[in-house]
């Protein structure tokens, strides 16, 4: 592989006006494709396979244009102090308020609250539910605006009017956060490379990929139903590798310029070794990411996908950008090695060359060393100390994640300041905390001799449970063979009584069937995120065995080991559990929740557990490749295992630490999010980043190698005859570098000699 990535970085270097044009041709393009697609909705949330799914479609199909999935806004009205609902005035503003919301061109209908019985018992407030054609995030602006213009006339007759329901959202802004998370990424590149230019690169090539990968999703979200969501996790992922790839490859190119190497030369031996890192790495990414489809939640599955996508084109971006803007910046970029001069590194290398295997003792009389050697060097003193305190601090952190709960989030999980959580708890204030989730129970008495006595005996048997607030009449359909009801739970939508409710009214219904032939089902909102809460649990080991097994496989095909990759899979799994207990301590428990900007805490999003699974594990093995591979570099080119440590460390950690401090200010820009599934990915992504990299693959990696010594890369004969060996170290391109009379590609020459001849710019 280091062979072949070597001729295409070297091609790309040749030539780079094609490859830059090919790059920019691919950015116009998707950006045209997005502006002139239409304008996509949320995309439609199903959970195939549960009850809650089928009754919805069961709905769908026995009450046709009945817009199940269309938005709906529920006007809460409160009198004033001392004043009622039903005081003549009251009433005259509140029926003018529904006469004005029944002309909006997208309403289907609206009900009336003193006709609909949608006043509280002590007569205070009121609420009248509106009911849309078309989902929330597909209404017109002058939808909503008719709908806010309403609630103000109401105002201004003396009301408290607040609006809940799903017609007011809207699309998630870009806060400002994320912007000053790249502005960070921008400093620490800046510090690293010491150049505006070599800062630049990884921040140039990470927008264009991120650029082409959001707008190829914009562009057919329409068509393949994407939501808005879908393209901010895409972009948060994409910019993130994006910048570390990039990093990666101008690092490896600024230390083969300190070798000596020149110009093309440079070029492709750093796209043959970091680029070996970059395409596996990229590859437990997509592993990982594709990996959620076996949940088989429609939604869930896009988001990693078009996820994925964007980690594809950061991956050849690197591989092919990068080099032709190397190609553009030449001398600009200057090497790893600054204080010494060409000579005097050409001289090391042939002393480099000549004497391998005592290189790094003559490098210490010579070279001071480094802060990553410092710490290598350290770590392997004093192994089992960093070891066990290293998993005693990520186990201390993991301790919360025990306690997780799983949920939706609706209007009671929004912010006090909006109208739809003042909405939310002026319903619980006066009709009860369930009436803001209740249960929708379906009833097919398609089978039963007589439908009316069926539901009947269902309503009967509803009233009959506890935790039960109050059962509406049913409402049949035209068939006149299924209905409908409303079971209004005494307990709030998120508590663990309302899930023993939905149990305990489908564990009734077989009785039902056995005594009338009629079929219930349980569906509704409510219903629905416990649904789906218990089928992402439930998906959780099984996704975590395809993933974690693929990825395993992976890498003993790249580190050529058995334990080397268990290593990685361990580690991987401290830190999610860690990052999940940091999660559930702020968003769930409270903790430092007004140092974020949570201002409601309570379940953690149902998707958070498995998506920080799969994305934490694709980053963690970035890292685990990127420095393991420089250590089994050394190793496999004479070095002993302590030392091999020492070198990977001494070339890769600055790299690392800086990939990872770019990740987690690319994360926490999304903290700053409106949207709390965003603002808890963002966290949950950013604290396990730091976990990962500055704890397990910088202290307890070396810890377990030292512990290890040459077991680490053991690996059993049978098992190495049978992997394709991969080259991921460049062994290749270093004994095609002992051939005598290597060619030079034509214009090699010149372009090195333009090189020399141009000063170099510190």
């Amino acid at each position: 592989m280091a062979t072949f990535l070597y001729r295409i970085g070297r091609l790309a270097y040749r030539r780079r006006h094609f490859a830059v044009l090919i790059w920019v041709a691919l950015l116009a393009l998707a950006g045209v494709g997005a502006a002139n697609a239409p304008t996509a909705g949320s995309s439609s949330f199903s959970v195939p396979g549960t009850e809650s799914q089928k009754a919805f479609d069961l709905l769908d199909q026995r009450f046709p244009g009945s817009s199940s999935d269309g938005a709906t806004a529920r006007v809460v009205f409160k009198a004033p102090a001392g004043g009622k609902m039903t005081d003549p005035a009251n009433k005259k503003a509140v029926r003018a308020t529904v006469a004005e919301l029944r002309r909006g061109s997208e309403v289907a209908s609206v009900d009336n609250p003193f006709t609909a019985k949608a006043v509280s018992k002590d007569h205070t407030t009121a609420y009248a539910r509106v009911a849309y054609d078309v989902p929330g995030m597909q209404l017109k602006d002058s939808s909503r605006d008719a709908l806010e213009k309403a609630a103000e006339h109401a105002r201004a007759d003396g009301l408290t009017v607040e609006i809940g329901g799903d017609a007011l959202q809207a699309a998630p802004e870009t806060g400002a956060t994320e912007v000053i998370g790249i502005a960070i990424a921008a400093v620490v590149l800046v510090i690293t490379f010491g150049s505006l230019v070599s800062a630049g690169l990884p921040l140039l090539t990470a927008l264009v990929g991120v650029g082409i990968g959001v707008s190829s999703i914009t562009a057919l979200a329409s068509a393949l139903d994407l939501g808005s969501t879908t393209s901010t996790l895409a972009m948060m992922i994409g910019l993130a590798v994006g910048i570390d790839y990039a990093l990666f490859i101008v690092s490896r190119y600024r230390a083969e310029l300190a070798e000596g190497r020149e110009g093309e030369e440079a070029v492709g031996r750093a796209v043959g070794t970091a680029g070996s890192a970059v395409v596996f790495a990229g590859l437990t990414v997509v592993i990982a990411l594709v990996g959620l489809s076996v949940v088989d939640i429609p939604m869930l599955t896009k988001m990693g996908i078009a996820a994925a996508g964007t980690v594809v084109i950061a991956v050849l971006i690197a591989l092919t950008l990068i080099p032709a803007l190397i190609g553009f910046a030449r001398r600009r970029i200057r090497p790893a090695d600054a204080g010494g001069g060409l000579l005097r590194r050409r001289r090391r290398t042939a002393e480099q060359h000549a004497h391998r295997k005592t290189r790094e003792p003559a490098a210490k009389g010579t070279d001071r060393p480094n802060m990553g050697t410092r710490w290598a060097r350290f770590v392997i003193r004093r192994p089992v100390a960093v070891l066990l305190l290293c998993v005693a601090a990520l186990g201390a952190v993991a301790v919360p994640a025990a306690s997780i709960e799983l949920g939706l989030g609706d209007d009671g999980s929004q912010p006090t300041s909006t109208t739809q959580r003042r909405a939310y708890d002026l319903l619980s204030d006066g009709f009860g905390p369930g009436f803001n989730g209740p249960l929708v129970v379906v009833t097919d008495a398609r089978g039963a001799d007589d439908p009316e006595d069926a539901v009947k005996e269902v309503t009967k048997s509803l009233k009959g449970l506890d935790d039960v607030a109050a059962v509406t009449p049913a409402t049949f359909n035209k068939a006149g063979d299924t209905a409908v009801m409303n079971v209004v739970p005494d307990s709030k939508p998120s508590s663990t009584q309302t899930e023993g409710l939905v149990k305990a009214i489908r564990a009734t219904g077989g009785g039902i069937t056995a005594d009338t032939g009629a079929m219930i089902s349980v569906t509704g909102t409510t219903a629905l995120n416990i649904d789906t809460s218990q089928k992402l649990t439930d998906a959780l080991l099984p996704y975590l065995g395809l993933v974690v097994g693929l990825a395993f496989l992976l890498l003993i095909v790249v580190f050529r080991s058995v334990l080397v990759p268990l290593k990685a899979a361990l580690g991987f799994l401290l830190s999610v559990m860690a990052a999940l207990g940091a999660v559930v301590a702020v968003f769930q428990w409270g903790w430092f929740a007004s140092l974020l900007g949570v201002e409601q805490t309570g379940p953690i999003m149902s998707m958070m557990p498995i998506f920080l699974v799969g994305v934490v594990f694709g980053l963690a093995m970035d890292y685990e490749v990127f420095l393991v591979t420089r250590i089994r570099e050394a190793y496999v080119h004479g070095e002993r295992p302590g030392q091999a440590i020492v070198t990977g460390f001494r070339h890769g950690a600055r790299v690392v630490t800086a990939a990872a401090v770019i990740m987690i200010a690319v994360f926490a820009g999304f903290i700053g999010s409106g949207e709390s599934m965003i603002k808890s990915i963002g966290f949950g992504l950013a604290i396990a980043v730091f976990f990962d990299a500055f704890i397990v693959r910088m202290a307890i990696v070396p810890a377990v190698l030292a512990l290890l010594g040459r077991r680490a890369w053991w690996l059993p004969k049978w098992l190495d005859r049978l992997l394709p060996n991969v080259d991921v170290e460049g062994e290749g391109l270093r004994v095609a570098d002992a051939e005598p009379g290597r060619r030079q590609e034509p214009g090699q020459e010149d372009e090195d000699r333009d090189d020399r001849l141009q000063p170099v710019r510190v």
